[in-house]
């Protein structure tokens, strides 16, 4: 059966007619464009393919699309900065050498801004709880914790940049 979904994918309107059986992943990949979530193992086992749905990491191909009707899903894509630059998250994990390959960097980043929208100054164990569920074979994990702790001490050194104000109205969803 053929329904159509509408959501809110990065503070921006979508809409398609997909199969019942059609998973959310394959929905933003193919319907919405949006590239940016990985597809690894499809079991939900790897991560790679989180995102955002009402602000809590789910995995993209375990959800299906029908599931997300009328809510709120971020993407990889909606962690920019409103001007296109990458965030916080992303300039760490840079910094940190918290991506290789970059295959499961869309997970570990969604996964990790679940975390700090929840815990603004996570301890590394809690950091290491967190991210526990998405695998990466090329950096191995402390940079990737220290990416995390780098992104969170920059946000709270910002305190309210245009930027960081931009993105916190977005997430609520602000027009």
């Amino acid at each position: 059966m053929t329904r159509t979904v509408r959501a809110t994918v990065n503070a921006l309107a979508y809409e398609a007619a997909v199969e019942d059986r059609t998973s959310l992943a394959d929905t933003l990949r193919e319907s919405w464009g949006l590239a940016g979530t990985r597809l690894g193992c499809e079991h939900g086992s790897c991560g790679a393919c989180t995102v955002l749905v009402d602000g809590l990491p789910e995995r993209g191909c375990l959800v299906l699309a029908v599931q997300v009707d009328g809510r709120d899903v971020v993407t990889v894509e909606g962690l920019a900065d409103p001007d296109g630059g990458i965030g916080h998250l992303q300039q760490a994990f840079r910094d940190a050498h918290g991506l290789q390959c970059g295959f499961c960097t869309s997970g570990m980043l969604l996964t990790a801004q679940a975390l700090l929208d929840e815990d603004p100054d996570p301890a590394p164990d809690r950091v290491r709880d967190w991210m526990h569920g998405n695998l990466c074979r090329c950096t191995g994990y402390d940079q990737i914790v220290e990416a995390v702790l780098l992104a969170a001490r920059r946000v709270r050194e910002c305190a309210g940049c245009a930027g960081c104000a931009e993105r916190a109205r977005l997430r609520e969803g602000g027009a």
